[in-house]
């Protein structure tokens, strides 16, 4: 088990020097670590999880050290157990899927105490995923018996129309990315008995209207290309039971330039009612390639968001005010 822990060539240990600026020496199973007392607490809180991941059977990856590195020395008050917990652990998925930064916690959290939820921002952040993976152990809880995975077939400079095929063979291109996060989590024959038999539905937003969505778990994504009428339509299709999150990056809006943005209007219409959670994720909790958080970055210096835009994802961000203050009379 030494080996998986210390990587191939020791090259974890070596990303644990560079991420902690700690001298790391292995021998055998033992292994020393030197250099200032918080480096080396964050450093052996880091090995303590990963031998963990070890111990229960999951694969440790460069990635994950590097993210736990790097949340163990700019969160050090920060349980690293509480923040990887296996969302899929009760439910004997094939795949562990965790958080991998306070963050993605927090957005979990939120999935689990609130019926609506929306989460906003870069792509990368797991948005999607992580709602995925919550909507899988949900419906193998028996918490809801079916759970339906949504988006708008909006176009991204092609027509629908010019492509071959029925509408539903144009459609199942828009609505790939769903599928390939249900196959990750999910055996593919069991993942295609679950859509055969309707406990896990695929469909474009459109197929959605003039439905009661009872006992489900619902997931929007790509919100930012739905309009005012398509999200408040989503919204009210929610029955007994049920819960929903919308998730999308207000940045990669692909509606023409006069039609409003469902999710941001949303977000502006729905704030402060109780029971509906909001995320808001930054490009610091992309956990793809680190190329992206520079390529976000890049991009919003070239092209700054609307003002209107930013002041309503501003007042997102900000926490929840308190209960008024009561007045005399």
């Amino acid at each position: 088990m030494a080996v998986e822990l210390y990587g191939d060539g020791e090259r974890h240990l070596r990303i644990l020097e560079r991420e902690l600026g700690v001298d790391v020496r292995a021998r055998g199973n033992e292994v020393r670590l030197v250099g200032e007392p918080g480096a080396v607490g964050a450093a052996r809180k880091v090995l303590e999880e990963l031998y963990g991941w070890l111990r229960d059977g999951q694969p440790v990856h460069t990635r994950d050290v590097t993210a736990a590195a790097r949340l163990a020395s700019g969160r050090p008050e920060v349980d690293l157990a509480d923040v990887y917990e296996d969302v899929l652990s009760s439910v004997g998925s094939r795949r562990r899927v965790i958080a991998k930064n306070p963050s993605q916690r927090r957005y979990i959290d939120t999935i689990r105490s609130h019926d609506l939820v929306f989460a906003l921002g870069p792509a990368g952040t797991g948005k999607t995923y992580l709602a995925m993976a919550c909507a899988v152990a949900a419906l193998n809880r028996r918490e809801v018996s079916r759970v339906i995975l949504t988006r708008p077939a909006v176009e991204a400079g092609e027509k629908l129309g010019f492509l071959p095929g029925t509408m539903a063979e144009k459609v199942n291109p828009y609505l790939r990315p769903l599928y390939d996060a249900l196959h990750d989590m999910v055996p593919y024959e069991k993942a295609e008995r679950l859509v055969e038999r309707g406990a896990i539905e695929v469909a474009p937003l459109a197929f959605m209207r003039g439905r009661t969505l009872n006992d489900s778990f619902v997931i929007l994504d790509e919100a930012q290309n739905t309009t005012s009428e398509q999200m408040k339509m989503l919204l009210t299709r929610l029955g007994f039971d049920s819960k929903a999150v919308v998730t999308g990056d207000t940045t990669q809006i692909d509606l023409p330039p006069d039609r409003t943005s469902g999710l941001i209007e949303a977000t502006r219409v729905l704030e402060g009612i109780d029971g509906i959670g909001f995320m808001r994720f930054t490009e610091a909790d992309v956990v793809r390639h680190p190329l992206v958080q520079q390529i976000i970055r890049a991009y919003d210096r070239a092209f700054p968001m609307a003002p209107a835009t930013r002041d309503a994802l501003e007042r997102l961000a900000r926490p929840p005010a308190g209960p008024p203050a009561p007045t005399e009379e």
